[in-house]
Formats: structure tokens, C-alpha cells, sequence
């Protein structure tokens, strides 16, 4: 099948452009191995015939397609938005285009896209589960569509997988508070939270555990995009709290923005009378009043790397592979030791 679009082919891109049919393919869909000045050759020949490749036709012929999909939790939150970005240039060198969606954290919705996305034959799939049941995400792999993983362990799953070590994140969190003096701390999660958000709230369950403390698990009903909503909703639930906190750790910095509004609202001094801590380190967190505290992450990387895992699944020799990086403590403003520290000793 030719493909043509607004009278330009193929053929005649390769005849104006002095090159192999081949060649112009390559160009179009692995552009990194051929030759700078050939390809720039070949770019302008294609703007000259007003060529558009086609993918179906791409396909057809044995290409891969030109589409991937993003299936990801909330595309609201801002961690998501750098997330996608870092897929969105992974994928840049191979020219592909990238198509997302969210799930709200519904297994139903998450199935939905999955099904919406094989339909448009996309080369691969990034996706952040939603629920537990990997099922439809191997069978997807064993249908010829990739799937990386993204912000999840790959576990025992044949997937490649690039993720954070989350628990470790919510453990810094909570070490930095109890060594300030914080002996009441509190973790603001969702009723229901996806798997990242609950390794961080045991990191920091286990912290406090090592030095013999409980944790105060303050949970909110979040419905995306609410979630800065519902967290300052829950300063009345955390003010009422019996022992009363004097530090809380956030599921993320979005949740943690609300909770300093609320805060404010309320007229709670931050950190005099209550220490908050977010998780993601967004842009936003270091502009804010006071600046975050915060479990920083890397976020544009995370997605960078799982696109190049997935633009790796077509390579003779690959083998399914877990990247996982380490979070740090980013000290800002929203911390300090909790008012009379000397009666909480």
C-alpha cells in the first residue's frame, strides 16, 4: 500500500530527497540511526510533497505505529503533567505521538482506555495501575503491545517497570520529624490510595514504629480533581484529632497545598504549630508560604525512562527490567520542632 496524503507519497519523498524508500522510513520512525544531513534531506523533502505518513498504512507495511499511550492516575495533578512530559520526549526520537488518559483510580475506567488504546494500535503502553489485577496489562504484553509500568515495582510480573522506593520516601518524612522532636505524626491519605501512596504511608508507619510511636492515620474521601479541596477539608479532622498532631505528612504536595491552606484558614501557624510535609517536590513547592518540606522525587525522569523501556521492548535481546530510583528529603520551611518540645520528651 502506498501511502499518500494531500498528493505526497513516499516514493516521492525518497525521489526528490535522493534516497532508498527505506531510508525515508527510517527516517520516520528510528530517525537516531540515520545520518544528520541525510535525514535533514529527507525532512525537507516530505515538507516539499506535503507528505503525512498513514498509520494504518504504516502498520500494513510492517512499521511500527506511531502512537503511544499514557494511562495514568489524575492528569489534573501536576506530578503527572512532568510524568508525561518525560514520556513525551523519551519518545521524541522515535517521532511518536503521545496519547493520555486518566482513571481516577477505577479499575473499570483504567480497563476502558486499555481497550480504547488497543483499538488505535499503539506501539506500547505506559500506564499507572489503578488496581491490583495485572491480568489485562500481561495479556496486552502477550498481544504484542509493551507495557511499562510506571511509579510500580514490577515484582514477579514479566514487564519492564521504572519506580520509586516509596517506602523509603515516607521513612525519610517521618525520621526528620521525630529528630526535630515530633512525637505525634499524622499521615494524610485518601480512603482509598494507589499502591505508591500506601508503601509511603507504611515507610513512615515503620519509622515510627522503630522509635516507638503510632502512627495517626487521617484519611479523606478525594475524588479527582479534588484533591486540594479535600485537603483542606480534613484541617477540622486534624485539629479535632485526640492526641492532637503536631506534624502531618502528605500523600503527595498537591494534598499537601490544601492542608497549608486550610491550615491558614484556620489560623494555624505553619511550622509553629504544626509541621507539614509533602511528597512529589513540585515546582510549586518551593514558592510556597512558608516553602515545603518535602519528599522529592524524579518526576520528568520517571517518565523519560519508562519511554525509553518501552521504545527498547522492539530490540533484539531485550529483556524485561526494573529502573528504580531513590527519593530524598528536599528541608524547606513547613518543618520545625513541634511547640514546647520540652513536655513532649
Amino acid at each position: 500500500m502506498t501511502e499518500r496524503v494531500r498528493g505526497g507519497s513516499m516514493r516521492e519523498v525518497a525521489r526528490i530527497a535522493g534516497v532508498s524508500v527505506s531510508t525515508v522510513a527510517n527516517v520516520l520512525s528510528r530517525p537516531a540511526i540515520v545520518a544528520a544531513d541525510t535525514r535533514r534531506r529527507v525532512e525537507l523533502a516530505i515538507d516539499a510533497v506535503g507528505y503525512v505518513p498513514n498509520g494504518p498504512a504504516r502498520q500494513l507495511r510492517g512499521l511500527p505505529s506511531l502512537l503511544v499511550g499514557s494511562v495514568t492516575l489524575d492528569l489534573a495533578n501536576p506530578f503527572y503533567a512532568e510524568v508525561n512530559r518525560g514520556i513525551e520526549d523519551g519518545l521524541a526520537p522515535a517521532g511518536c505521538l503521545l496519547l493520555a488518559g486518566s482513571t481516577d483510580l477505577r479499575p473499570d475506567k483504567e480497563e476502558q482506555l486499555l481497550h480504547l488504546l488497543e483499538q488505535q494500535g499503539v506501539r506500547g503502553i505506559v500506564i499507572a495501575p489503578a488496581g491490583t489485577d495485572a491480568s489485562p496489562l500481561l495479556r496486552l504484553n502477550a498481544r504484542g503491545i509493551p507495557v511499562v509500568l510506571l511509579d510500580h515495582p514490577r515484582e514477579r510480573l514479566d514487564l519492564c517497570a521504572v519506580a520509586v522506593d516509596d517506602a523509603l520516601g515516607g521513612r525519610l518524612a517521618a525520621e526528620h520529624l521525630i529528630g526535630l522532636g515530633h512525637r505525634r505524626i499524622a499521615f494524610l491519605g485518601g480512603a482509598v490510595d494507589p499502591a505508591p501512596v500506601l508503601r509511603r504511608r507504611e515507610g513512615v508507619r515503620a519509622a515510627l514504629a522503630a522509635a516507638g510511636l503510632e502512627l495517626l492515620d487521617i484519611r479523606v474521601r478525594i475524588h479527582p480533581p479534588s484533591l486540594l479541596d479535600a485537603a483542606a477539608a480534613a484541617v477540622d479532622r486534624i485539629l479535632a484529632a485526640s492526641p492532637r498532631p503536631t506534624a502531618v505528612v502528605c500523600l503527595n504536595d498537591t494534598a499537601a497545598l490544601g492542608l497549608l491552606d486550610g491550615l491558614q484558614a484556620a489560623g494555624v501557624r505553619v511550622p509553629a504549630d504544626i509541621s507539614v510535609i509533602g511528597y512529589d517536590d513540585l515546582p510549586i513547592a518551593r514558592r510556597l508560604a512558608p516553602p515545603l518540606t518535602t519528599v522529592s522525587q524524579p518526576n520528568y525522569e520517571l517518565g523519560q525512562v519508562a519511554a525509553e523501556l518501552l521504545l527498547d521492548e522492539g530490540r533484539p535481546g531485550h529483556t524485561h527490567r526494573e529502573i528504580r530510583f531513590a527519593p530524598n528529603l528536599v528541608v524547606r520551611a513547613s518543618t520545625g520542632p513541634p511547640a514546647h518540645i520540652d513536655e513532649l520528651r
